[in-house]
C-alpha cells in the first residue's frame, strides 16, 4: 500500500481488487521460518526425477502470479496487525496486566507472519508488499475496552481473510502454510471474543470467509493517506 494510493481503492470489488490491491501494496513478493515449512510441506514426492524442484517452483507462471498477489495481500493484513499492537502496548491504554501479556503474545506471532509471508513471497519469485501507514488515534482514544474490541474484530476478520483466500490458492504447499496461519489467528480471535464477552464461535460451528473486497473496506479506516 504505497502512500500515494488513493484511500478509496482499498474498498474495489472482485474479481479486479486482486490487482488493486497490488497497485497498493506497492508490488509482488516474500524467506525465513516460513520457507522451511513449506518444504517440508513439498515433501519428496513434489520432486520431479533428479530435478529437485518443489511444486512451487513447477507452478505456471500465472499461477504463481496469482498466489503471490494473495500472499502479499495477507502480508499487508499482517503490517496492520502488528501496527495496531504495538500502538496500542505503546500507548499504555491497556492496563490489565494479563491483557497486556496477551498482547504481547499475539504481536509476537503477527511479526512471526509477517517475516513468514515476506519469505513465501520471495520464494515465489517476487518482492514483498510495501508496509502501509497506519492511524489507530481514534481507537487507542477509546481506552482497553475500545481496544479490545477493534482487537477481536481485527482477528476475526484476519482468519475470516485467510479462509476466503483458501479456494484461490493453486500451490497446495503455499495452502498448507496459509492455512497454518489462519489456525493461529482463529485461536487469536477465540481468545479475544471471549474477554469482550462474546461467543468463542461467532459463526457458529463452521466459519464463514470473507472476499478481499470486503477485508480491505473494513481496514480502509486504519490506512493513512
Amino acid at each position: 500500500m504505497q502512500d500515494e494510493a488513493p484511500k478509496d481503492e482499498l474498498a474495489g470489488e472482485e474479481p479486479s481488487s486482486r490487482s488493486q490491491f497490488l497497485k497498493i501494496a506497492g508490488g509482488t513478493g516474500a524467506a525465513g521460518a516460513l520457507a522451511l515449512f513449506i518444504a517440508a510441506c513439498g515433501g519428496d514426492d513434489e520432486k520431479s526425477s533428479g530435478s529437485g524442484s518443489t511444486e512451487t517452483e513447477k507452478m505456471s507462471s500465472g499461477s504463481a502470479k496469482s498466489d503471490l498477489e494473495i500472499v502479499n495481500y495477507a502480508l499487508t493484513l499482517e503490517y496492520l496487525e502488528v501496527a495496531f499492537y504495538q500502538a496500542a502496548i505503546d500507548s499504555g491504554e491497556v492496563k490489565t496486566k494479563a491483557i497486556g501479556e496477551v498482547a504481547k503474545t499475539i504481536v509476537a506471532d503477527e511479526i512471526a507472519h509477517v517475516e513468514a509471508l515476506k519469505a513465501t513471497a520471495k520464494q515465489l519469485g517476487g518482492t514483498p508488499a510495501a508496509k502501509p501507514k497506519t492511524n489507530f488515534d481514534e481507537v487507542l482514544a477509546g481506552g482497553e475496552k475500545k481496544i479490545l474490541e477493534t482487537a477481536a474484530t481485527v482477528e476475526n476478520l484476519g482468519a475470516a481473510a485467510y479462509l476466503g483466500q483458501a479456494p484461490r490458492i493453486k500451490s497446495k504447499e503455499v495452502l498448507a502454510a496459509a492455512l497454518a496461519i489462519h489456525s493461529v489467528e482463529g485461536r487469536h480471535a477465540a481468545v479475544l471474543n471471549n474477554v469482550t464477552g462474546k461467543t468463542i464461535v461467532p459463526d457458529g460451528a463452521f466459519a464463514k470467509p470473507a472476499d478481499m473486497a470486503t477485508v480491505l473496506k473494513a481496514v480502509k479506516p486504519f490506512i493513512k493517506a
